[in-house]
């Protein structure tokens, strides 16, 4: 028994991954009763904490029902797990009796001295210190860990020359499939050598094949500024793929464009019944506390970014009616639209409605004979039911069919997290998580272990998930300027 490895969990550990406990294999694992303390006050919240505290806790329930969990109970996988009482009081005057952490090192101290190889698992850098200065060997808790070197994207880059570059398929993207360099729905950016702007952007769609991506025709002043919203449309309008991550510092245009995408779709296609939309309520700096009202008037302040981009979209709108006859900024890949168009529109948008789950015959025709839907606010959207704003807290227990679900600020949630809100997407239902990976609020999470990059990196290759990590702001020059200086 003591040559075997003891790892001790920390609280931390535990309210991360609530299976985690069943990941180590051939081991002895130690449960401090301190921490049992710990997740009996979490497991109250009505957060993702509290339920991820409540499931470790039936976890547990269930394997003292097969033997004392003071002597230690094998796992399936061979490992045994036991609840630590004793400490260790050789430490005692270092250490003060009233702090939590200092009273889980001493039960770590304490199998140490009784000849057990341990190891201190903990999230909480603080108590590895105080680990290494007590000659406790500890280490942070890296299930799931993605490294930012390997981070995937979901797009890559080359340069190749200009004659190359006219061909209807150049060889290197062959060349990717062959040498296993390219990923299911993996975009493909290719630029003359001599002229970067010179660009072609393709999709690879598995077997060898590619898509060669261009701006989407829909009928809205819905236009990409850079190759990476291109990629994000694409994605957003492709009724095959089924969930979509989007990542990138603030004013990419992440949130904009899923919203949009969300709404024509919604509204003008209808190939879903409505748009849902929960954000992560996680403040930036202190609190205000107390919030009056019902649900939705307590959303409201935190779902204000939701309100801006519909705002946004509705002038937008009603700026394109004023200034007929096209839609047209001329700057990236904004362009004017002709006949061509028209008729691609046309032809797009009828088979779509012929085949769409909602759709009510052929909804085809020109760009300046079709008139929009009309919708003024959010407010409108959610009271005519084509739009909800949800909690995540109360996401659990549901199925949503049917619906353009986006999941903003999913950085600050854990991947358990992400993994019961991916388990609510019912039948005909297409899900965006949203998210900046540097900016995260929570404590314990970082780039490496949040939910929305462990999800990318374990989703990358299905054929019903894209990715578009989105760098450049096109929010301002100075929004810019922030992201490249601060």
């Amino acid at each position: 028994m003591i040559d075997k490895k003891f790892y001790v969990l920390d609280t931390n550990v535990l309210v991360e991954d609530p299976e985690s406990i069943f990941g180590f294999k051939e081991a002895f694992l130690g449960i401090p009763i301190t921490v049992l303390e710990e997740l009996d006050r979490i497991k109250v919240e009505n957060s993702g904490r509290g339920a991820s505290a409540r499931l470790i806790t039936r976890h547990l329930d269930q394997l003292a029902s097969q033997g004392s969990l003071a002597d230690g109970v094998e796992l399936d996988n061979g490992s045994v797990i036991k609840i630590l009482f004793e400490g260790s009081m050789a430490h005692a005057g270092q250490l003060g009796f009233g702090i939590a952490d200092n009273k889980i090192l001493m039960n770590v101290a304490y199998l140490q001295e009784q000849g057990h190889q341990v190891v201190f698992v903990t999230k909480d850098i603080n108590a590895r210190v105080k680990a290494s200065a007590l000659g406790i060997a500890s280490q942070d808790y890296l299930s799931g860990l993605v490294h930012v070197d390997n981070y995937y994207k979901g797009w890559q880059e080359h340069a190749i020359s200009s004659n190359d570059l006219r061909q209807q398929n150049p060889d290197i993207l062959q060349d990717l499939v062959s040498s296993s360099l390219i990923e299911m729905n993996e975009f493909v950016v290719l630029s003359s050598a001599n002229n970067p702007h010179n660009q072609r952007l393709y999709r690879y769609r598995g077997a060898g094949n590619y898509k060669l991506v261009e701006s989407p025709l829909v009928n809205w002043p819905i236009s990409p500024r850079n190759v990476h919203q291109l990629m994000t449309l694409d994605l957003l309008f492709d009724n095959d793929i089924k969930m979509v991550s989007l990542t990138g510092p603030a004013g990419t245009g992440k949130t904009f464009l899923a919203v949009l995408a969300g709404l024509h779709q919604v509204l003008e296609t209808e190939e879903f019944l409505k748009m849902m939309i929960a954000r992560s309520v996680v403040p930036l700096g202190h609190d205000i506390g107390f919030l009056p009202g019902d649900m939705q008037e307590k959303l409201h302040g935190w779902m204000q970014p939701i309100y801006d981009n519909v705002d946004l979209i509705t002038h937008m709108i009603a700026d394109r009616r004023r200034n007929e006859p096209a839609y047209n900024q001329q700057q990236g890949y904004e362009r004017n639209w002709n006949e061509e168009d028209s008729a691609r529109f046309k032809g797009h948008h009828g088979r779509r409605s012929g085949r769409g789950r909602h759709g009510s015959g052929n909804r085809g025709g020109s760009y300046h004979e079709f008139k929009e839907k009309e919708f003024r606010s959010l407010d409108e959207l959610i009271q005519k039911r084509k739009m909800s704003l949800e909690a995540i807290t109360y996401m659990r227990g549901r199925s949503i069919p049917n619906q353009f679900i986006l999941i903003d600020e999913v950085q600050n949630l854990t991947t358990h997290e992400v993994k019961t809100l991916l388990s609510r997407v019912g039948e005909g239902s297409k899900i965006i998580l949203a998210g900046d990976p540097y900016q995260i609020d929570v404590p314990y999470l970082d780039f490496s272990t949040n939910g929305l990059v462990v999800a990318g990196d374990r989703f990358r290759g299905q054929s019903l998930f894209g990715t578009v990590f989105m760098p450049k702001s096109e929010r301002s020059e100075l929004s810019r300027l922030v992201q490249e200086l601060l």
